[in-house]
């Protein structure tokens, strides 16, 4: 059972929260994992062995840095190098580092809600790459995309990394890259990252990790709850639990309450009740094969160009243009 007051509510994560926990079964976004500790906790995943995903990606980016800025360029070498939730931009940093040394006349334009990542990816680049353009822009993807494309006609290369894109079900998938297509002129380019189905085994243990980094990024959300919303979750009675259906390729992470408890939101004036064992579904990651991109593809009024991928084709980072 779940008791409130009548709330009016401040901020998006509130009504989230709100809704998320007073719903049936209960659920968080992944998206409040981030702040300025989470991101800290996720630049650690990043780093670890289990977590495979960066250095899959890393080493396609490495190994196919030429072919990949002549494929972005395609004969101009001026164009807008947008990055949705561009993070430390160390994978990025591969592509940039040729392109400014190769004089391509690139703007960097790297999206992320965390201001506080943007201030350091700045920092770091200015230090590393001096003669880059770079502009970094706050806020969420569409809002920037929107601003970024009223700017000029200059060519667009949108690069969303990482497999993020596996954080979206299929038909939220969709919509999100209609929602950029619709963004895009006929010469833009749309590259994504997307992880691939493996043995089910290596994906469950790069996002259960036996050092518990994962499991506190996950319960993180909880604990920004008791910071910003004067929650008084105990974290040491959820359980982090992982699991995965190798048939839809879709792996789900979940907080498990250990024992039957009551929490209490006090800026929400709310009071949620677990049973033992209940859950909150708190992030999806889905791996794909070839079919399903390109169903994804068509779907929302894309086209493959081309493909590039790691030697075991784990990991592939696919190149589309709008239809």
């Amino acid at each position: 059972m779940q008791k409130s007051t009548q709330v009016l509510f401040k901020t998006q994560f509130e009504e989230d929260v709100y809704k998320g926990l007073s719903d049936f079964p209960k659920h968080l976004s992944s998206k409040y994992f981030y702040d300025q500790k989470g991101d800290k906790l996720f630049q650690d995943i990043m780093h670890m062995p289990e977590y495979y995903l960066t250095r899959k990606e890393y080493d396609i980016l490495k190994q196919h840095t030429a072919e990949i800025a002549e494929k972005f360029a395609m004969g101009n070498p001026k164009f807008k190098l947008i990055e949705l939730g561009a993070g430390d931009g160390k994978k990025t940093k591969i592509l940039l580092k040729y392109l400014s040394e190769n004089n391509f006349d690139v703007k960097y334009q790297p999206i992320d809600i965390s201001q506080s990542v943007l201030d350091g990816l700045e920092k770091s680049l200015h230090k590393e790459l001096p003669d880059l353009q770079v502009e970094p822009q706050h806020g969420t993807y569409f809002e920037a995309l929107e601003k970024i494309n009223l700017e000029n006609g200059t060519k667009k290369v949108i690069l969303f990394l990482g497999s993020n894109i596996g954080n979206l079900l299929h038909e939220h998938a969709i919509a999100f890259l209609k929602s950029v297509q619709e963004l895009m002129q006929e010469d833009d380019l749309l590259f994504i990252g997307f992880d691939m189905k493996k043995n089910p085994q290596t994906i469950l243990d790069a996002y259960n990790d036996p050092s518990g980094i994962t499991e506190a990024f996950n319960k993180n959300v909880l604990a920004r709850i008791n910071t910003e919303l004067d929650g008084n979750f105990d974290l040491d009675k959820f359980l982090h639990w992982e699991v995965y259906d190798p048939e839809t390729g879709t792996a789900k992470s979940y907080l498990v309450a250990k024992e039957a408890q009551t929490v209490s939101i006090d800026k929400l004036g709310l009071l949620i009740d677990f049973a033992p064992w209940e859950t909150i579904h708190t992030e999806i990651s889905q791996k794909y094969d070839d079919k399903v991109v390109a169903w994804l593809a068509d779907n929302a009024g894309l086209k493959i160009e081309t493909e590039f991928s790691d030697p075991e084709k784990e990991y592939k980072n696919f190149v589309f243009k709008k239809c």
